[in-house]
């Protein structure tokens, strides 16, 4: 008896030992985390951008809006079917521009999203697969253990960096989200003026900075977000209105937490949020009024579109799933393009098309190369919006996270087995249930709700390898670096 209650006491500290080990590990992985950045890809960086800086003009060059919603449901405007919210000057692009119906963001979050916009790389080659957070939040711990990057890897090519090289004004207004840490800054990557959050309106403090100092020091007032952002997006085109210029304006709205001022109280048919958004569109409408009135609207491109899905309110229109899925309603989102100058209007696009093909959209049309040293997965849309050609993308790609999901072309898409999930109403936990591997007929199921892989045996295999062939290439040079053999 004696000697099991001693055998009990020297496993019980082995055991404590091995826990404090554990722990200890754990905090010095924590505390000497450094996230490093590519030497190697920041010199290929600058030789590009070099070149970039040198090359002669040899088309003309349209000025840059791209406007980036947080968290916009595709059925949000009266464009794409809202009966409860009335969105008239965003209607009016889209009825004199393009409507891509079939367009995709990088991924169902916001910080891969915005990666994926901004390098024309799927967010896991762009070093962002994962959200990142404030410095100074404990759930940078989840990413330090697990060796995910806390910002955007300094050695990414932005298309910032690239029109500015090419001789564009930078500017940016909004939400940020890349990391609040150089060199992963809005004025490191590419953006001669910034204003706006670092990160999400519901993360804090949140503080709005002019570049890399706080201007208004948290908790900012965000029912003025629109005045704002409004005032800051106009006084940037009045500034350069006789040089080209790109516009990067990512509003925060309508990711929650929602704010609206008083007088804005009611005036929609979709309770608060569809005030939100109503303002949202005042803001989109003071915008092209300030392009018309400088005399640059007739020869700027604006893009209006969202980062994901909607999260708990906001309409996915006909698709299944919301914010962080990978089924339709996680990544499909509006897509318009408006460009008088160049561009024939009033059509919808059906080509399916994601946020990674605007970085070579651009410089295909600016005439510019794309940079050698990486993979940019994208590919340009300029065909399919000029010329109503097909869409030169085989296929569209769902990720979570460093995780392949799923994959669409044309008409069909399919799920590799995953886990669906599933809650009751009031209870407060949910459940993964494995389900697939799926196959959806999108001509005829946007919505994902009947699987047909039984039917159409030669196209689920077909499917599956595609993904399974995405899946190895991944493995094989995750953050895409191209080796040249000299």
């Amino acid at each position: 008896m004696i000697r099991l209650k001693q055998l009990c006491l020297i496993l019980g500290a082995c055991l404590l030992g091995a826990i404090a080990l554990g722990v200890l590990w754990l905090g010095g992985k924590v505390a000497l985390y450094n996230q490093l950045d590519s030497q190697v890809h920041l010199v290929g960086k600058k030789n590009y951008l070099q070149r970039i800086s040198q090359l002669p003009q040899t088309v003309d060059r349209p000025n840059i809006v791209l406007i980036l919603f947080d968290d916009l449901g595709y059925g949000d405007l009266g464009v794409t079917g809202s009966q409860a919210i009335s969105t008239p000057n965003i209607d009016q692009l889209a009825k004199q521009g393009l409507n891509l119906s079939n367009f995709y963001a990088p991924a169902p979050v916001c910080t891969p999203s915005r990666a994926g916009f901004l390098t024309g790389r799927l967010p896991l080659r762009a070093g962002m697969p994962s959200v990142v957070f404030p410095s100074e939040s404990s759930f940078n711990v989840i990413h330090k253990l697990s060796d995910t990057n806390i910002r955007f890897p300094a050695e990414e090519i932005t298309l910032a960096d690239v029109l500015q090289a090419a001789g564009y004004a930078t500017g940016m207004v909004g939400k940020w989200h890349l990391g609040d840490q150089s060199p992963s800054l809005p004025n490191d990557m590419g953006f001669e003026e910034y204003f706006g959050a670092l990160y999400s309106n519901d993360m804090t403090p949140f503080s709005l900075y002019r570049n890399r100092d706080i201007e208004i020091s948290a908790p900012a007032d965000q029912t003025r977000l629109n005045e704002w952002y409004g005032r800051e997006t106009s006084q940037f085109i009045e500034r350069h209105n006789k040089e080209p210029f790109f516009l990067y304006f990512a509003h925060n709205f309508p990711h929650i937490p929602l704010y609206r001022p008083d007088k804005d109280t009611g005036r929609s048919k979709g309770g608060l949020y569809g005030d939100v958004v109503e303002g949202l569109d005042d803001v989109v409408g003071r915008l092209v009024s300030k392009l018309k009135s400088e005399g640059v609207y007739e020869n700027t491109i604006i893009l209006i579109t969202s980062d994901n899905g909607p999260w708990y309110q906001g309409s996915p229109a006909n698709s299944r799933g919301r914010k962080s899925d990978t089924f339709e309603g996680g990544m499909h989102v509006p897509m318009i393009v408006h460009w008088p100058a160049k561009l024939e209007g009033g059509k919808t696009i059906t080509g399916i098309s994601m946020g990674t093909d605007w970085f070579p959209t651009f410089l295909d049309w600016l005439d510019l190369p794309l940079p050698g040293d990486r993979i940019i997965d994208g590919s340009s849309l300029r065909g399919m919006l000029e010329n109503n050609e097909s869409s030169p993308n085989d296929y569209v790609y769902y990720f979570s996270g460093k995780n392949l999901m799923a994959i669409r072309d044309a008409r069909y898409k399919y799920h590799d087995r995953r886990g669906v999930v599933h809650a009751t109403s009031g209870l407060p936990i949910a459940f993964s249930i494995p389900k697939g591997p799926w196959l959806f007929d999108t001509f005829t199921d946007f919505n994902e709700s009947y699987d047909v892989s039984l039917s159409e045996p030669e196209v689920t295999v077909r499917m599956e390898k595609a993904l399974k062939v995405k899946r190895k290439e991944m493995k094989e040079n995750m953050r895409g670096w191209v080796v040249k053999n000299d």
